[in-house]
């Protein structure tokens, strides 16, 4: 029995079923007794019909990474994902065949394009999901999914939500996804290849200094990396330092004349015009040919891959 049952019927029983029960020429102990004891026998059964404070019969309970509870089958077969990241880390762990519906962002690898399109990102159809009659949803963030995530959960889907915030949470969301859907050994051991690979990028730069390194994601306005962004941590793990880390914002707007004065060293253009703002060819970056653009999908997308954009940003921060 679902939530707005539940709701329903015990209004329904108080309401109708009690008062006849509960004649008005017994005694006013007697009617409270009886009130009290029918009210607490119909509010166990019902609570235990609805299953919301234990699992059922082989579901396993899981906290996802955003603190919330999640009751979810073991092995589950029918899967839909709701991020590039998500779809890519569910590939890797060699569950495409239990993947039944993917973003129209899900685009890699390419046998993702060939599964059940289930509206983008910020926009998932509840219908198309619903349809599907999966038995676990996985989406990569709930900042701006909160009231789909709840509405999900009104309706039994059981949905885990992902959330990494650094290089080291992807591996361990990585982890955490295999636990959920049964492939832990196979989960374990790609993030101890990824640890290793990225164990292997700090060791070789770590004695070769920090170059100033300027992110930028749009130039009109000028938009780069803020200190809490996920490109900012790959930035120093890859041995620069990122000019935009005084700035909280993940990815904020940010003053041209200040990029300028702080003369960046390397610079990442990861925008869809080729030609730098002509006030910043005359950085250093600009006039020794170190102004970069790397594929995007490994530098924003939290999942396996985001090691490869690692390992290429430490190339371009520290040639050899």
């Amino acid at each position: 029995m679902n939530r707005i049952s539940l709701f329903l019927s015990r209004i329904f029983l108080s309401r109708f079923f009690l008062p006849r029960l509960i004649t008005p020429t017994a005694p006013a102990r007697i009617q409270s007794a009886l009130s009290i004891l029918l009210l607490a026998a119909i509010c166990a059964l019902l609570s235990g019909c609805s299953g919301n404070n234990q699992p059922t019969a082989g579901e396993h309970i899981f906290v996802d990474e955003q603190g919330r509870t999640v009751k979810i089958n073991p092995n589950p077969q029918r899967i839909i994902s709701l991020a590039p990241s998500v779809t890519e880390t569910l590939f890797a762990l060699g569950l495409s065949d239990r993947v039944v519906g993917v973003t129209s962002y899900c685009d890699y690898p390419p046998e993702a394009a060939q599964k059940e399109r289930v509206g983008d990102t910020m926009r998932p159809s509840l219908e198309k999901i619903v349809a599907l009659k999966p038995d676990l949803v996985i989406a990569s963030t709930s900042s701006q999914l909160e009231q789909f995530v709840r509405r999900l959960d009104e309706l039994g889907v059981p949905i885990y939500v992902s959330n990494p915030r650094r290089l080291d949470d992807v591996v361990t969301s990585i982890e955490r996804i295999g636990e959920i859907t049964g492939e832990s050994a196979r989960a374990l051991e790609l993030s101890r290849d990824l640890g290793a690979r990225i164990r292997a990028v700090e060791q070789r730069v770590s004695a070769r200094g920090e170059p100033r390194v300027l992110f930028i994601l749009g130039t009109e306005p000028l938009l780069t990396a803020g200190r809490t962004s996920f490109v900012s941590d790959l930035i120093r793990r890859a041995g620069g330092a990122s000019i935009s880390d005084d700035v909280a914002d993940d990815y904020p707007q940010y003053s041209l004349e200040t990029a300028v004065a702080k003369q960046p060293e390397v610079i990442f253009l990861q925008v869809v015009e080729s030609d730098l703002p002509s006030r910043l060819k005359q950085t250093p970056a600009a006039r020794t040919n170190r102004v970069f653009r790397l594929n995007d999908d490994l530098l924003m997308r939290p999942g396996p891959r985001i090691v490869e954009g690692l390992e290429q940003m430490a190339e371009k921060i520290h040639p050899r």
